[in-house]
């Protein structure tokens, strides 16, 4: 019988690989057998993570990258094919939020920087779509692989302060559609695109907002929680599973979709 989640010696890219999650993903797949290449803007963190996973017993390679530089991505891409000959896989999980693309409760619409919600939409989208056209192209040649974007709770419905990032992240549900289909037809139908929409987990560039020095909940933290079912904030770990059955022959006739893992968040309503 067909082993449907044996991921034994693929090649899985991924960006933001240095974040709480991509770190968390990244030593998962590894340990399951996977040959992971880390892609992020922090050396000294990236290096980090391959030499645990080295230490593990696992297999991977840090590269420095930057999403938005197509030159940058071509590089690392021959360094992936000199080093393993292929990509198997390819998580776009780079992304990020920065202050003047939100609307904090003392602030309006009016106070938008339009120039911060360009670099927002750059950084989430355009930081998704270029790592995709540089990693799309070996699985295009094979005929085989699959893309796993990084969407957001904020995708579904307009969330409060995000105001940019829910846009951009509303474009990747788009892409990861758009793409699903451009790829079965033009490609090959085993090339499939999928995205997961990760609740609320603590990383380092929320961890501010939702918790205080003391570790205690702010107020939009509790305010999480009471829109959670589960009622708590997820664990890193917990993504593993989706990301895993979405790179496997497991999902091997699942593409356009967005797996959400967030305790109940967006199915609440009272």
């Amino acid at each position: 019988m067909e082993k449907l989640f044996d991921i034994t010696g693929n090649v899985i890219v991924m960006t933001g690989a240095t974040g709480v999650l991509g770190t968390a993903i990244s030593k998962y797949l590894a340990g399951q057998g996977a040959r992971m290449v880390l892609l992020g803007r922090n050396e000294e963190k990236g290096k980090a993570i391959e030499a645990e996973i080295r230490k593990n017993g696992g297999e991977a390679i840090f590269l420095t990258t930057n999403v938005l530089d197509r030159e940058i991505l071509e590089e690392n891409l021959q360094e992936v094919l000199s080093t393993y000959g292929t990509v198997d896989a390819l998580l776009n999980a780079a992304g990020g939020n920065m202050p003047g693309a939100t609307i904090p409760p003392d602030k309006n619409f009016f106070d938008l920087s339009t120039g911060a919600i360009e670099q927002v939409m750059q950084l989430n989208l355009v930081g998704t779509i270029l790592p995709t056209q540089v990693f799309l192209q070996p699985m295009a040649e094979r005929k085989q692989g699959c893309v796993v974007n990084f969407s957001s709770m904020s995708a579904f419905r307009p969330l409060t302060r995000v105001a940019g990032y829910g846009i951009a992240k509303s474009g990747i549900n788009n892409f990861t559609a758009y793409m699903a289909t451009e790829v079965a037809r033009k490609f090959s139908p085993e090339i499939r695109v999928n995205a997961i929409a990760p609740g609320f987990f603590l990383t380092e560039q929320n961890r501010t907002l939702l918790t205080n020095p003391d570790g205690s909940l702010t107020e939009r933290g509790h305010d999480i929680i009471r829109q959670t079912p589960m009622g708590r904030m997820g664990q890193p770990e917990e993504l593993c599973g989706t990301i895993h059955y979405l790179i496997s022959p497991a999902s091997r006739f699942v593409t356009g979709t967005v797996a959400v893992v967030d305790g109940g968040f967006n199915v609440f309503s009272i």
